[in-house]
């Protein structure tokens, strides 16, 4: 069974914007309710924390099991990508225009790779910086430059490598970037920015719990290990909270362990009438050919079998997936058909995408596992 988005009423889309409005900012709307009344507030994202895996897994995480508790939505695709652009604009992907890990863009004959700025697969690894223009990919205001125009302090507390990014500069431009270089220097850059004005907005990202699932499976114990230094990690940036300040724990999306792989690269039916094959394994875009569109999707859904939906486009926006509202150039990047796993299989690619293939957790569909982040409140 697929959880649908809750945009506009309890997606990570409406995080951001609920915590403007709660820090007194004009043309802002508590969509969540969360009234904080607090003047300083810390975002701690932690990549790949599921809401069901916390819940599962509680006792390895008994500081974030303890706070009170709500659920958020990521949205679709439940990617990386995807979340921190709802996260960072404070709206859905058919608004932001990030939909996907591996994005069709007209005018470019090869996929482009939403986290690392460049044109994906064989050819030439162009930085597109200076082609695609970031602030010109997704032009809307993000909550950080809202914020800071209304006088709030605003910082970023990240790995150096996502300072200046093409993502960054799309979707979270508008802070003071603080690069971090341990866990201490992690938990400072949040104290300190914390007290920088009268009114600050922290985004704090970690990453480790989320390349743990991909490699090790969100089921390992060596996930289990990293899920209770997260844990720490929130507990010890608790601990160093000015008096007027909240920290809100949450996540981009969940994870699940594939169990079987269906390789595109090696099955000649699957190819036939395809152009380009974006997104990822649990959520495919597939690119038709002029005409093939519906004989693509017959041959998709015999092979695939039920635990796979294959959709035409308009029926993906239709059923919101992607929000109540899609821009039309921003249709253009979703797939003439969009294939979502419902199961634990997914539709990799061997040969195109060696790396991503061979990992064990996967994310980007609509089940509960993938779709369901936390939202934990604290207060000292």
């Amino acid at each position: 069974m697929f959880t649908t988005p809750r945009y506009g009423t309890g997606s990570l889309a409406d995080l951001f914007p609920s915590l403007l409005a709660g820090l007194g900012v004009p043309g802002e709307v508590d969509r969540l309710g969360l009234a904080l009344a607090a003047d300083r507030i810390c975002v701690l994202l932690i990549d790949g924390l599921g809401a069901d895996a916390l819940a599962v897994n509680s006792d390895a995480a008994p500081f974030l099991s303890a706070l009170a508790q709500r659920t958020l939505t990521a949205g679709f695709p439940s990617t990386t990508t995807v979340s921190l652009s709802s996260l960072g604009v404070g709206v859905p992907p058919g608004e932001h225009g990030f939909t996907g890990y591996l994005i069709h863009v007209p005018g470019y004959d090869r996929l482009v790779n939403a986290l690392t700025w460049r044109l994906h697969g064989a050819g030439p690894k162009i930085d597109l910086l200076q082609d695609l223009v970031p602030e010109q990919f997704q032009p809307t205001a993000t909550v950080f430059e809202r914020a800071a125009a209304d006088g709030i302090a605003v910082a970023q507390v990240a790995p150096r490598l996502q300072a200046g990014s093409g993502l960054t500069r799309a979707v979270l431009r508008g802070c003071e970037f603080r690069p971090y270089v341990s866990v201490g220097d992690f938990v400072d850059g949040v104290a300190t920015s914390l007290r920088a004005g009268p009114r600050s907005l922290v985004y704090a990202y970690h990453g480790n719990l989320d390349t743990t699932g991909h490699v090790r499976g969100p089921s390992s114990d060596a996930w289990l290990l990293e899920l209770a230094h997260v844990d720490r990690l929130a507990a010890t940036i608790a601990e160093h909270l000015p008096p007027d300040a909240a920290l809100i724990v949450t996540a981009d999306h969940g994870m699940v362990e594939l169990v079987d792989r269906v390789d595109y690269d090696k099955i000649e039916v699957l190819r036939e009438g395809v152009c380009l094959l974006g997104g990822e394994p649990r959520a495919r875009h597939v690119f038709t050919a002029d005409g093939a569109t519906a004989d693509v999707a017959a041959t998709w859904r015999e092979y695939l079998g039920a635990d796979f939906d294959v959709i035409p486009r308009t029926e993906a926006i239709d059923r919101g997936w992607f929000g109540p509202t899609v821009a039309p150039h921003i249709a253009q990047r979703i797939g003439d058909l969009v294939v979502a796993a419902s199961g634990l299989r997914g539709v990799v690619r061997t040969g195109a995408e060696p790396l991503e293939s061979m990992l064990i957790g996967h994310h980007g569909s609509l089940t509960s596992a993938e779709m369901n982040v936390p939202l934990c409140t604290f207060r000292p």
